[in-house]
């Protein structure tokens, strides 16, 4: 973002804390722990971690986690893995957080390949990279002998892709009110910073008649088939704002089977995903969809006049919208820090990652992780260039210390409930 100020007290306690000894310490063991870090990265892609399967990844999380020292390790009821640096006590609560799943089911991944610089596997960075990052800055926070005054959760979620829905942060964040700050590690880089969050719904709707014989019924039914058609004219037709971002897309049709092919069918089914960075625009949007619905099965009924149409929903995610002023504390020191590293900084305004659950909750929160390069992200060819990649550990440890506070040294970025 050109012309990007930050405010006069931020940038006192950015100051503060690079001028550290201590800090300068951190900064550089987490340089060295490069080598490790990418050892764990491949030991834990290796360890498949499908959506609603994280179970046997979560368990090995927590060894890492108590082999580094952290209070209260455990796997938690919503299959979270998380452990509890302890500050004084004279700070906030900080969450700092990468997710466990991946898009992949079993037998995806069977070995990570070495090519030069480059790792490929599936998973290889989205979010197994994010889990290691979080290793390599908790023992760089305890190589620096940094005390911190606020308490900081170390924690991989469960659920976060596709009909997890980001299940697991959100049940993180019902659980531990407590937080008073989050930072979600989704990615390797030290560029991308995400500050607000992008709600989504995803449904499916299906649509009933009598059925009959494509011929022989013709005229003594109104057609299933055909409402969900208009259904979808009718969606297709909508007019969206492109600030703040909104988009919609009927994504699955399907009715009938070629055994059936002369048949007028029983039932239709649709699935359809909307966003917005508008909470309020997410639900005008959620109405209208349902109002195109119900109009077009009373138009397809209306059409013939022997029956009526009749819709059923399910939804299968519901992630809420949320905004941030781009220049709250916790962005404005994100930015710092990534300048800091010789980031090549960017702001996202939206984004469907963890960080929407904290966001929503008007959470100080950012993103981390996003870069302006294309790794093949959720594909089976993913892969990820190490070089440098010890950045993005440094960035998360800066960043903790600065929220969480430094006894003895500086004040906290945000305040404790």
């Amino acid at each position: 973002m050109e012309n990007y100020q930050v405010s006069p007290k931020v940038k006192e306690l950015f100051d503060q804390v690079t001028a550290l000894e201590a800090i300068q310490k951190g900064i550089a063991f987490i340089e060295a722990d490069q080598d490790l870090c990418i050892e764990e990265q491949i030991a834990l892609t290796l360890i498949e971690s499908p959506t609603f399967h994280e179970q046997t990844r979560a368990a090995a999380y927590c060894e890492y986690f108590k082999a580094l020292g952290l209070e209260d390790v455990h796997v938690d009821e919503f299959t979270n893995a998380y452990g509890l640096w302890r500050g004084t006590g004279d700070g906030p609560t900080i969450l700092v957080e990468a997710h466990l799943d991946t898009v992949f089911p079993f037998g995806s991944v069977t070995e990570v390949i070495r090519d030069g610089d480059i790792l490929r596997a599936p998973g290889i960075c989205d979010d197994t990279r994010g889990l290691a990052i979080l290793l390599s800055t908790l023992r760089g926070l305890k190589e620096s002998g940094v005390k911190t005054l606020g308490n900081i959760y170390f924690v991989g979620t469960s659920r976060e892709e596709g009909m997890g829905s980001l299940g697991g942060m959100k049940d993180f964040l019902d659980n531990h009110p407590e937080i008073d700050a989050s930072v979600s590690v989704d990615g390797a880089w030290v560029d991308g910073i995400t500050y607000e969050a992008t709600g989504f719904k995803t449904y499916e709707v299906n649509f009933y008649g009598i059925g009959g014989h494509a011929y022989g019924a013709f005229g003594r039914m109104a057609n299933p088939l055909h409402a969900a058609a208009r259904a979808i004219a009718k969606i297709a037709d909508f007019q969206v704002p492109e600030d703040p971002r909104t988009t919609f897309c009927v994504s699955n049709f399907h009715a009938g089977n070629d055994a059936g092919v002369h048949a007028i069918v029983p039932k239709a089914t649709i699935k359809f995903n909307f966003r917005s960075n508008s909470q309020q625009i997410l639900d005008e949007l959620n109405e209208r969809i349902f109002i195109a619905i119900q109009e077009a099965c009373d138009e397809e009924t209306a059409r013939w006049g022997k029956d009526t149409i009749t819709w059923d929903s399910i939804q299968y995610c519901e992630v809420p919208a949320g905004s941030q002023d781009v220049h709250a504390p916790i962005v404005e020191a994100t930015y710092l820090i990534a300048n800091y590293l010789g980031g090549n900084v960017f702001f996202s305004q939206g984004g469907s990652v963890n960080g929407n659950m904290a966001v929503a909750r008007g959470l100080p929160c950012v993103t981390l992780g996003g870069a302006n390069i294309d790794i093949n992200v959720h594909n089976l060819n993913e892969f990820f260039p190490t070089k440098d990649a010890f950045k993005c550990p440094q960035e998360v440890f800066i960043l903790l210390c600065m929220l969480a506070g430094i006894e003895g040294y500086s004040s906290t970025l945000v305040e404790k409930k």
